[in-house]
C-alpha cells in the first residue's frame, strides 16, 4: 500500500516546491501538478506531488494521519 502525505507549498523554485509537512519542510518535484501556487496544498509521493488537495480535503486528511499516529502510541 502507498501513502500519500499532504502538505502546504511555502515556496516555489521551478519545478521544485519546499512544502510544509506539519512543521518538518522539504523539498517536493512538481512535475506532474498542474497550476500550483503558495499556499496550495498537495499531496506527495516520494518525493513528487501527484495531486493538488483543496484546503478542506488537506485538513480533512491530516486529522486522519493525527488519529493514525495517535493510536500507535
Amino acid at each position: 500500500m502507498c501513502v500519500g502525505v499532504p502538505g502546504e507549498i511555502i515556496d516555489i523554485d521551478g519545478n521544485e516546491a519546499l512544502v510544509d509537512f506539519k512543521g518538518t519542510r522539504q523539498k517536493v518535484r512538481i512535475d506532474f501538478v498542474d497550476d500550483v501556487e503558495e499556499g496550495d496544498y498537495i499531496l506527495n509521493h516520494v518525493g513528487h506531488a501527484i495531486e493538488v488537495l483543496p484546503q478542506e480535503e488537506a485538513e480533512k486528511r491530516l486529522e486522519l494521519f493525527d488519529e493514525y499516529l495517535e493510536s500507535l502510541e
